[in-house]
Parts: structure tokens; C-alpha cells; sequence
């Protein structure tokens, strides 16, 4: 029963590791950009869009879905870097091991 104890508080800091880093991926951003720079995406850790940078010479009224391309482009490369960003971070504290509800 003793090794059930240690798995137990193993488990437990592995526990409070991850609410940690979850908390720190809110602090840790990403950028992205489409257009050659003319879309620019920021993103945190948590997958949240923070920021949309649009250079006025992209905004075009006749190319409305040049312009929604541009910017649906940036934001999936945005999330898709947060989310390789949050994996990295957990496989730090993982050590590489995947865990089924881990990111």
C-alpha cells in the first residue's frame, strides 16, 4: 500500500504541474500572419484570440473575401501555434508520455 500512497502524491503535483502551466499559457502569446503580413493573428496559450491586425491597403470594399480569407487563414495558423505551444508545455511535464485528456 505504501507504493499506492507514492503514485497517489505523484499524481497530485503532476496535478497542480498542470493547472500551473494552464494558468501560465494564458501570460504566453502567439502571432501568425497572411498576406505576405497583411493579416496578423495574436493568440494565447489558451487558444484565445487576442488581437487582429489588418494594414488598411488589404482592406479593398470590391475584395471582401480576399480579405475574410486572409484573416480565417491567420486565425487557424494562430490557434494551430497555440496549440503546438500548450503540447509542448505538456510534454515537458509529461515527458513525452501521452495521457488520454491532455491536450
Amino acid at each position: 500500500m505504501k507504493g499506492l500512497g507514492n503514485i497517489m502524491k505523484q499524481a497530485q503535483k503532476m496535478q497542480e504541474k498542470m493547472v500551473k502551466i494552464q494558468e501560465e499559457m494564458a501570460d504566453k502569446t502567439i502571432e501568425a500572419s497572411s498576406g505576405g503580413g497583411m493579416v496578423t493573428v495574436v493568440a494565447n496559450g489558451r487558444q484565445e484570440i487576442l488581437s487582429v491586425k489588418i494594414e488598411p491597403e488589404v482592406v479593398n470594399p470590391d475584395e471582401v473575401d480576399m480579405l475574410e480569407d486572409l484573416v480565417t487563414a491567420a486565425v487557424n495558423e494562430a490557434l494551430r501555434k497555440s496549440r503546438d505551444m500548450a503540447a509542448e508545455e505538456m510534454n515537458k511535464l509529461t515527458g513525452g508520455m501521452k495521457i488520454p485528456g491532455l491536450m
